[in-house]
């Protein structure tokens, strides 16, 4: 019995022992608990609560990192005041043809948007073709950030690249600054600014997702000349015509078209360069039409791998020529059918819908540099481009 005993009473000096030792390690840590916090599972700690000094420390990194975003921000909302009063809300008027004899015609009003640029000493109003093309001057009007309207004094347009320019006068005209669309990269940010579904002024924010992106299937087939840049700023109806921005406020493209299953924003926009917008609208502006430049060679939109191999060549780059227009530019410089050309003017070709969008964009009477690879190694011819409609 007294060993029985002995024993109940060791273990309750024990427990009390133990007891003691964590009241001395509780008195020691006030601000944190008896147990490490690394030994409470995960599941425990999220329920344990926070002490305030813990509290405090959270928020001033809060503070500091906000900060960082806020001085980020700050530059996306200075760009978005300064295009902001460039940027216009167009409604044009058209006649809906009827469908049946019965029926009359009726008038819809198709919009979009257009940004306001300086160019010599008037003013114009850059957008796209198919927001104006059906109707007339009279019938478009052109509504400014100030809610001021305006009618265009001439329209002038050109299908194959779905370009439009529209002359205004009025005082006060805030307008763009162009930038330079060929310095653009992959992954830049930008903002599209426009009318989706008519609700003016609406800025959206994304980056440049991707370049050269030709041969798209748009609603509109005439448009011959593609080299869209793409973006994942959201881009709806309404937002044709209006600018692709930089984070310095310029103007780098047009924005034009979506893909899209169910005609709203899915992340995939297109807008036209402002380069090839701007070599389009100074022509339309100085001769009121669009001459372009002619090689004169016909190209395989099927080279590949296999056909780049045969000819020596690491990669299906470039455009091969498979036939020469008799009496054309191509056969007086010595091009010959079996050519790669892998660069035009010092910029290399990336396939033949590239070629025919760089030879299209050459002022007319040009002499360029053009590098073919022949019998297996590179060589560079001199090129005068000449007048497509003298070959048509």
């Amino acid at each position: 019995m007294r060993r029985r005993e002995y024993g109940l009473t060791f273990a309750a000096a024990t427990s009390i022992a133990l007891l003691m030792a964590m009241f001395v390690l509780l008195a020691m840590s006030p601000s944190r608990p008896a147990f490490a916090q690394d030994a409470i599972p995960a599941s425990l700690q999220q329920r344990s609560g926070m002490s305030p000094q813990e509290q405090a420390r959270l928020r001033e990194t809060l503070t500091h990192n906000v900060s960082i975003l806020e001085a980020q921000a700050a530059v996306v909302k200075t760009v978005a005041k300064l295009i902001g009063p460039a940027v216009v809300h167009i409604e044009a008027d058209v006649t809906k043809e009827p469908r049946t004899t019965y029926e009359q015609g009726r008038k819809v009003e198709e919009a979009g948007s257009g940004v306001i640029v300086r160019l010599g000493d008037r003013d114009y109003v850059l957008t796209n073709r198919h927001v104006i093309e059906k109707s007339t001057p009279e019938g478009i009007k052109i509504n400014l950030a100030d809610g001021r309207r305006l009618h265009p004094i001439k329209v002038l347009t050109d299908p194959d690249t779905d370009v439009a320019v529209m002359a205004v006068a009025a005082p006060h005209l805030v307008t763009a600054e162009i930038g330079n669309s060929e310095k653009v990269e992959i992954g830049d940010f930008v903002l599209a600014v426009g009318s989706p579904f008519g609700l003016s002024h609406s800025v959206t924010f994304g980056i440049i997702s991707a370049k050269g992106r030709r041969d798209l299937r748009l609603g509109d087939s005439s448009v011959r000349f593609q080299d869209f840049m793409q973006t994942d700023a959201a881009i709806n109806p309404g937002n044709s015509g209006g600018p692709l921005v930089n984070l310095h406020g310029e103007v780098i493209g047009i924005n034009t078209a979506i893909a899209s299953n169910s005609g709203g924003n899915e992340g995939i926009g297109f807008s036209i360069p402002i380069n090839m917008f701007m070599i389009i609208a100074e022509q339309l502006i100085e001769h009121g039409k669009v001459t372009r430049a002619f090689l004169g060679v016909n190209l395989d939109a099927q080279f590949g791998p296999g056909a780049a191999a045969k000819l020596g060549l690491p990669c299906p780059t470039g455009a091969h020529v498979t036939g020469i227009t008799k009496g054309a530019p191509a056969e007086a410089a010595d091009i010959r059918v079996g050519d790669v050309i892998l660069e035009f003017n010092h910029i290399p070709v990336d396939d033949d819908a590239h070629l025919v969008n760089l030879v299209s964009l050459t002022k007319v009477g040009t002499r360029v540099p053009v590098l073919v690879w022949r019998e297996q190694k590179p060589k560079t011819i001199e090129v005068e481009v000449g007048d497509r409609s003298k070959f048509q």
